[in-house]
């Protein structure tokens, strides 16, 4: 028996929409990059990109558990010394949602030239409308990313 490894030629890609609005953060992302990576495929590789893409709509509605937004930090580092700044999520979420779900993402991905490739098929948006409608994503649904009330 020898281990099967996807060709090109195997990958099919489809297109999934993600509607963000009550969703939390982290359980959202890791599942979003669990269908980035392709996971859900049974011809999944760890070394081959095989997964599909991912729109994700209204990220300024995303949650955070608990009281994360205003405890919580997300640090940045300018290289220089005595560079270091950091935001509260809550002030994130108000200026850049993109950026937070991306960035709650691009942790869950593998680190390297193979993750940096998948991470280009996630697009974000804040809010409802995308550019992306000609690819007619099918919805995604992710009830378990739902906050418990």
């Amino acid at each position: 028996m020898r281990t099967f490894s996807p060709k090109p030629s195997d990958i099919q890609r489809a297109w999934h929409v993600v509607n963000a609005d009550g969703l939390v953060l982290g359980r959202l992302s890791s599942e979003v990059a669990r269908v980035l990576r392709g996971k859900h495929k049974p011809i999944f590789a760890t070394h081959v990109d095989t997964g599909d893409h991912v729109v994700v709509v209204n990220a300024a509605k995303v949650v955070l558990t608990s009281d994360k937004a205003d405890k919580k930090l997300a640090y940045r580092h300018s290289g220089f010394p005595g560079g270091l700044k950091h935001r509260s999520y809550a002030d994130l979420l108000a200026r850049r949602p993109e950026e937070v779900v991306r960035d709650a993402v691009r942790g869950m991905l593998p680190k390297g030239p193979l993750g940096r490739k998948q991470l280009k098929k996630l697009k974000v948006y804040a809010g409802p409308a995308h550019p992306h409608s000609a690819q007619q994503p099918q919805p995604l649904d992710l009830a378990r990313a739902r906050a418990r009330s």
